[in-house]
């Protein structure tokens, strides 16, 4: 089974890109994020290329979507004690089996800066992550959770580390977040990179950070035991960050033995 997860940064604005990308890497469960599309508006080619579609989503920021061509069940939207912000739910979580897999696609808060409620937020929102993950993580069957994290795991998750000083995606509270999600029983699963020596998965459009390679691994695939012993490969799909109207963020792949 090869599945992969790709914050597509609007899926209508990227709909051409991902057609195509769907045809040439031929996924059978694809997670996607910040879709920016309500749930009823998921463009209806997806589902003529092949794929079942379970979206939620509220038209704005946010947004996620499992596709899949090997089933769709027990379709779950939003975490067990998930916050709000501002008064309102976010469509950042969803989840499916498919194949016999169980899967989350998150897009998790982004925080903004340390000092902002976002942030206070991102960390709520995380622990009802992990408590979801407890929950399902612990069943017999190959689990995982995967998603824009808006988290790099080390200092060699980013390009440079020292311009991220008082920034967030690198805090010590956030990484205690992910830490939180490995002691529930979860493995990061690295990707191998298919240039350079570290597998970044977003590189901002300004000042032409892709092509110098000043990137950020923060899309992550956090699976179980018997998802990460079942993984022949995995690796991020930089070819698809390339050219005109794509993503700022490229696909991770993973194929599994189930």
């Amino acid at each position: 089974m090869r599945i992969a997860t790709w914050n597509v940064n609007s899926v209508t604005a990227r709909l051409p890109r991902l057609l195509s990308w769907l045809e040439s890497a031929e996924p059978d469960v694809v997670c996607l994020q910040e879709l920016k599309c309500a749930t009823e508006a998921f463009p209806a080619e997806v589902a003529q290329a092949g794929y079942e579609v379970a979206a939620y989503g509220t038209g704005r920021w946010n947004g996620v979507a499992i596709l899949s061509r090997v089933g769709l069940a027990d379709v779950r939207r939003g975490l067990d004690g998930e916050p709000t912000f501002d008064d309102a739910s976010e469509p950042r979580a969803i989840g499916a089996t498919c194949g016999g897999v169980r899967l989350w696609s998150v897009y998790v808060p982004n925080g903004r800066e340390p000092s902002h409620p976002h942030y206070a937020y991102k960390l709520r929102w995380l622990e009802a992550l992990r408590a979801t993950v407890a929950a399902e993580a612990v069943q017999d069957r190959p689990f995982a959770v995967l998603g824009d994290f808006n988290i790099a795991p080390t200092d060699n998750d980013v390009w440079d580390i020292t311009l991220f000083d008082g920034m967030t995606h690198v805090t010590e509270a956030e990484r205690a977040a992910l830490a939180a999600l490995r002691e529930a029983g979860l493995t990061d699963v690295m990707p191998r990179a298919l240039k350079y020596d570290t597998p970044y998965t977003y590189w901002d459009y300004r000042q032409l950070a892709f092509p110098k390679n000043n990137g950020m691994r923060i899309d992550l695939v956090y699976a179980s035991a018997k998802f990460a012993g079942s993984v022949s490969d995995a690796y991020v799909d930089r070819e698809a960050r390339k050219g005109k109207g794509t993503s700022d963020h490229a696909p991770v792949v993973v194929d599994l033995t189930v």
